[in-house]
């Protein structure tokens, strides 16, 4: 800490090109925390205590092919399974094809099986007494101002209606929220229809079912549960695959795309291209300062002590834009969250991402200030201050 002057002093003798550096740096890792909170968002859905029960049966196939509805009885039978359920995906728009929407249509004891979905149970009883009804989370309702009581159209990209059109109306019974504000945006952003009145109002959908849901009485047991669920249609023309909610969700997601390799080969782009920066300016920097350092070595700075300092250089410019990078990435997160009403649930940057951070900025301040501290270390007080 007593060279901590020394250091400074030689992290900003040239403003600019340290500005610079650092704002680059910031960028880095702006970016690394949004993409994180983006990754750790998409791993934790399904994971909760309620989804551990949780069993999601779809098509072996593809989660986009359908099951037949006499499936849901023989799950039932199973060993360890207490309560089945079905869904199917709608989709859907309203007013404008960019406004889409998550749409299930579901079994009217599709929200046994998720009590950490909230509902009023007067709303929850006229749902049930409506084919028309709809449930809405809260952010949808906040996003299109609608109120419950009010009827509105809707388009579906995939299902005609019994007219051979494509336009739809609902109308709100009720508003659906995360129990104890957990379980997100992505509940506040679920609309649940009637399967009953999706199945008969389509030509598409007869006798189907998208997926289903089954919880097990014994978590211990799902896996024999899984198994035994997919020995049901084994060697038919409608094999299953069976898995926790979690696995199921994460599945599905890789089909679309595998977030995680996609955020892993952006951020190694990223640090890449962040080395060779900071190292570039490194190197320039212990190059200009060749005399100085020369002159340090006379009045008794040791080798070690000139190697010390360079990588500390190096450390600090690192670490000071880093810290400033996930600052801003915790704040823009929260706002994003805020702003959106939860449709967009950033989650916060956490420890485990700070701790990450961290090492990665020591880490990249260490590479790059290495070969240009080592230079330093070796440097001949007679060539250098003779400009050889």
């Amino acid at each position: 800490m007593k060279y901590l002057h020394l250091i400074w002093a030689a992290l900003f003798r040239r403003k600019a090109r340290t500005f610079l550096t650092l704002a680059s740096i910031v960028a880095a890792f702006l970016l690394f925390g949004l993409l994180d909170g983006i990754r750790t968002s998409f791993a934790e859905l399904g994971r909760n205590a309620d989804g551990a029960q949780r069993l999601q049966t779809a098509s072996k196939l593809s989660f986009i092919e359908t099951l037949p509805i006499s499936l849901q009885s023989r799950i039932a039978g199973i060993d360890n399974i207490e309560a089945v359920t079905h869904a199917n995906w709608f989709g859907g728009a309203y007013q404008d094809p960019k406004n889409q929407l998550f749409t299930f249509a579901v079994a009217s004891n599709y929200l046994d099986l998720y009590p950490e979905i909230e509902v009023d149970p007067a709303e929850l009883e006229a749902w049930k007494r409506n084919r028309t009804g709809m449930l809405v989370g809260e952010t949808m309702m906040r996003r299109f101002d609608w109120e419950v009581g009010q009827r509105i159209p809707l388009q579906s990209t995939i299902y005609p209606n019994s007219d051979g059109s494509l336009d739809w109306a609902f109308d709100i019974v009720g508003t659906l929220r995360a129990k104890d504000g957990k379980g997100g945006g992505f509940t506040d952003a679920l609309i649940l229809m009637h399967y009953d009145y999706f199945e008969e109002s389509t030509p598409y959908i007869d006798g189907d079912v998208g997926w289903y849901i089954s919880r097990v009485s014994d978590v211990r047991r799902s896996d024999a549960a899984a198994r035994a669920i997919d020995a049901l249609s084994a060697n038919s023309p409608h094999e299953t695959r069976t898995m926790s909610e979690q696995a199921a969700m994460a599945s599905q997601l890789k089909q679309m795309a595998d977030i995680g390799l996609i955020v892993g080969s952006i951020m190694g782009a990223v640090f890449f291209t962040l080395l060779l920066l900071t190292g570039n300016t490194m190197a320039q920097a212990v190059r200009e300062r060749t005399s100085e350092l020369a002159v340090l070595k006379t009045l008794g700075f040791s080798s070690g002590s000139v190697l010390g300092m360079v990588l500390a250089e190096s450390m600090l410019m690192v670490v000071i834009g880093g810290v400033i990078g996930l600052g801003l990435a915790a704040l823009i997160g929260a706002g994003a969250t805020t702003a959106s009403g939860g449709l967009v649930n950033l989650p916060p940057v956490g420890l485990q991402s700070w701790l990450l951070g961290l090492a990665l900025m020591l880490g990249i301040g260490l590479l790059v200030g290495a070969l240009p501290a080592l230079r330093a270390m070796r440097l001949n007080i007679v060539d250098a201050l003779a400009g050889r």
